[in-house]
């Protein structure tokens, strides 16, 4: 029995030891070796945990951000969740009408993904628009081949936006200045990470630095290489 014991016991042993070397290897910059390894050991008990934030905004257990969606592309291809499959996706909900705050963040998800090099072929970027009324497939091909040549720009009717919108709880409304001749349209704004199945890994925050970003695509892609 003590024999039995003792083997038991070198097993755990090797078992934890090569855990907290694979935690070692395939932590986030900046993530704390005792959170690597508690990642791993979670995976190897069969827990989904995500990757580590490395600076984007961790979903709270039980929170689930991401879904079902079906859309047409700027090429008036039909889109769904299933083009994330085998790949990361970043996506932001914005309109080609937006003044500063979507220019903005569509840049540096560009950044990002020129600071990826190689990896960026592993990511998918989409721009979802809140306002399909003028956003047209023609509009938003013109607009997305401003940023990235990898951006997608992805439309529909207005049912079709709103309920992509829902899965990843989007705020969004239409909305006249006074005096103003046209609407703009007033929107939450975050970029969100997306894994393979379609749900949202991290989300970042409006001026999120691309370095923060594609340091939270690497984690992510190291978290999957070792799964």
């Amino acid at each position: 029995m003590l024999k039995l014991i003792r083997i038991f016991a070198l097993l755990l042993m090797a078992v934890l030891g090569g855990l907290w070397g694979l935690a070692w290897y395939v932590r986030a910059p900046g993530e704390a070796m005792g959170d690597a390894f508690l990642r791993q050991l979670a995976q190897f008990g069969g827990a989904d945990m995500p990757a580590p934030s490395a600076g984007g905004v961790q979903l709270p257990q039980g929170i689930a951000l991401g879904g079902a969606f079906s859309l047409q592309d700027h090429n008036g291809q039909r889109v769904t969740e299933g083009a994330f499959a085998g790949r990361l996706g970043l996506i932001y909900f914005g309109f080609t009408y937006c003044p500063d705050v979507c220019p903005t963040e569509l840049g540096l998800m560009a950044s990002a993904l020129d600071l990826l090099g190689p990896d960026a072929s592993r990511v998918l970027p989409v721009l979802i628009t809140i306002d399909p009324a003028r956003d047209t497939p023609a509009a938003l091909a013109d607009y997305v081949s401003r940023f990235h040549p990898a951006l997608i720009g992805l439309t529909g009717t207005e049912e079709e936006i709103a309920t992509a919108a829902r899965a990843f709880r989007v705020y969004y409304r239409k909305i006249q200045p006074p005096g103003a001749s046209d609407y703009l349209m007033d929107h939450s704004s975050f970029i969100y990470l997306v894994g393979p199945d379609g749900k949202v890994r991290q989300l970042f925050r409006p001026n999120t630095p691309p370095e923060t970003i594609a340091a939270a695509i690497r984690g992510q892609i190291r978290a999957r290489r070792s799964s």
